[in-house]
């Protein structure tokens, strides 16, 4: 949690102002019901209007101040909250964007996601409180008790007995209500976990006639989340009547006892009324640190957990500096005995094999073979865990990242496509191509034949998730995205898997034409798809059963016979 503070020093001055103009404003509020005191016993007491006239004036001007004085420490808070939580929200962006997809995939889209948003507001709420109420509170609590002193000490004892006691309940009832509320807030995530699975797998919940059970589950939760609630309220509940009740019960001494002094002419009446408003200045200052204590017991959860993700190292170091020499006639990626595992065991163990300049390669296998993962270390999504992949004869860890980028691009299987338009969707990966270039490359990933057909064409938007979009038409999209690229080395990873085998040829023959020369690797559960590839890599739980032509591979290996066997 300490170790985000310095995230507030470029707003040491709004830190130090806010809660000094709050330290007025306190002062003003303190002084008011004893000017009060005043008019009342000199002023009304005596039919002196003047007297009244000038002491009213005067407590207007203290009010004006007031709350001047409270919208100045507003401004700072909030210039010193926003600016705290833009800077610490940017630089988590920034970090978790330098963290390996080990790392991310570690952690979970939905727990980054809360992180960098609801944790990151939670703290900034803090700081905002902080500087509006951490000095205040206290400020106003003792005050009341010195002013209440200076008036009259006896009466005062009133005030000092009922203090602790504010503070006991209030204590009590903290204590109380923040277990509680974690337990609340697990239940708001488990409520919106099930949500968000029952949204997103609703095709398969209803093709499966499992709504009925889903609804039930929905209901655990809901009502568990409810009976939590319920206990928060009966806590909240009971503090307001008992909390009146104090205050009451030391109203009704401070009368009691004052109105006897005030017979006695030991008290003015006015006293009396002072005495009755600092002690509901005592009770507000107090259940405003209430609920400043459980907020700080919130952010002291939500910093601990932005805190652990900077303290996730990157564990994949980027290579800084110019890139280094290629050799022309090096290879265009080499895999050096090459083992990589994602934690449980090996997913490719001993990959040792070239792919020459220019050369089309395809790469097949079952499920599992690890074809995924074997692209995936060509674009460095992972770094290998024994042995060396060499781009163009630089080792990949030698690579600036975005030279890396512009050497390799894939088109996944899954395209995501991001909202806006389609145009703007295939200009991800080069901003500055042209609608001519961008034309052409829908063409070469056969997109544009449904593409020209919507209202707008390349000027169409794209919901969320590309929702309004087939699986076919996403995919199409992700291939002119990566063709557009224009990188040395273009991945498709089964990129063409919810085509038909017309459009699959068709967009395979449009980009050897385009990319002659320059270096494909296509990944495909199809044989027909990689079959007319220079060389074609078969994998087979996680190593190489074959690496060759197609004529080759029928002859000498029997993984490909087997594939070749079921597709046919």
């Amino acid at each position: 949690m300490w170790k985000l503070v310095h995230y507030l020093k470029p707003y040491r001055k709004e830190c130090i102002l806010g809660p000094l103009f709050k330290l007025f404003e306190a002062i003003f509020e303190l002084l008011l019901p004893t000017l009060m005191v005043l008019m009342v016993n000199n002023g009304v007491g005596r039919h002196d209007r003047a007297y009244v006239l000038h002491i009213g004036l005067l407590m207007v001007i203290m009010a004006i101040c007031g709350c001047a004085s409270a919208f100045t420490c507003q401004f700072f808070a909030a210039r010193a909250s926003q600016g705290f939580g833009t800077v610490l929200r940017n630089d988590l962006f920034r970090h978790v964007s330098s963290l390996s997809l080990r790392q991310l995939d570690a952690y979970g889209t939905e727990t980054l996601t809360n992180r960098l948003t609801n944790d990151v507001n939670t703290l900034q709420a803090g700081v905002a409180m902080a500087i509006r109420l951490l000095v205040r509170s206290p400020f106003i609590c003792i005050g009341a008790i010195v002013m209440a002193l200076i008036l009259n000490w006896k009466l005062a004892l009133i005030l000092i007995f009922a203090t602790p006691l504010f503070a006991l309940l209030l204590f009590v009832f903290t204590k109380l209500s923040t277990p509680l509320y974690r337990v609340y807030q697990k239940g708001l995530d488990h409520v919106a976990v099930v949500v968000r699975e029952n949204l997103a797998g609703v095709r398969v919940i209803r093709a499966f006639a499992k709504v009925p059970q889903k609804k039930r589950r929905f209901s655990e939760s809901n009502d568990s989340l409810t009976a939590t609630a319920l206990r928060l309220g009966g806590i909240s509940a009971l503090l307001n009547p008992l909390t009146t009740l104090v205050v009451d019960a030391a109203i009704l001494f401070v009368l009691w006892f004052g109105g006897r002094m005030v017979g006695h002419g030991t008290l003015m009446k006015g006293e009396i009324i002072a005495f009755v408003n600092y002690i509901t200045y005592i009770l507000i200052a107090l259940i405003a640190l209430s609920n400043l204590i459980i907020l700080f017991t919130r952010c002291a959860a939500s910093g601990r957990r932005v805190t652990e993700l900077f303290d996730c190292q990157p564990d994949m170091e980027q290579a800084e500096g110019k890139v280094s020499v290629r050799d022309e006639h090096a290879p265009a990626v080499v895999f050096d005995h090459v083992d990589f595992g994602y934690g449980g065991g090996k997913a490719l163990e001993d990959i040792n094999l070239e792919i020459q300049r220019g050369q089309t390669v395809g790469v097949i296998g079952g499920t599992g073979s690890g074809k995924s993962t074997f692209v995936s270390l060509i674009a460095r999504f992972y770094d290998v865990t024994k042995g060396e992949i060499r781009l163009g004869g630089v080792p990949i860890r030698q690579l600036p990242d975005m030279d890396l980028r512009r050497s390799v691009c894939i088109a996944p299987q899954k395209t995501v496509l991001l909202t806006g338009t389609i145009a703007d969707n295939i200009r991800v990966g080069r901003q500055d191509a042209t609608d001519e270039q961008v034309k052409e490359a829908a063409q070469i990933a056969q997109a544009a034949e449904f593409i020209e057909k919507l209202p707008g064409g390349y000027t169409a938007r794209v919901e969320r998730g590309g929702t309004n979009f087939s699986g076919g038409q996403r995919q199409r999209i992700g291939v002119a995205r990566a063709v557009l690229a224009d990188a040395d080395i273009l991945i498709l990873d089964d990129a063409s898997s919810a085509l038909d085998y017309s459009t699959d040829a068709r967009m395979r023959g449009a980009l050897r034409r385009a990319r002659a020369g320059r270096t494909t690797i296509l990944v495909s559960q199809r044989a027909a798809s990689i079959q007319d590839a220079d060389r074609i890599l078969v994998l087979d739980n996680g190593r190489v059963a074959g690496f060759g032509t197609h004529e080759s591979l029928q002859k000498e290996c029997p993984a490909y016979r087997d594939i070749l066997a079921t597709q046919a």
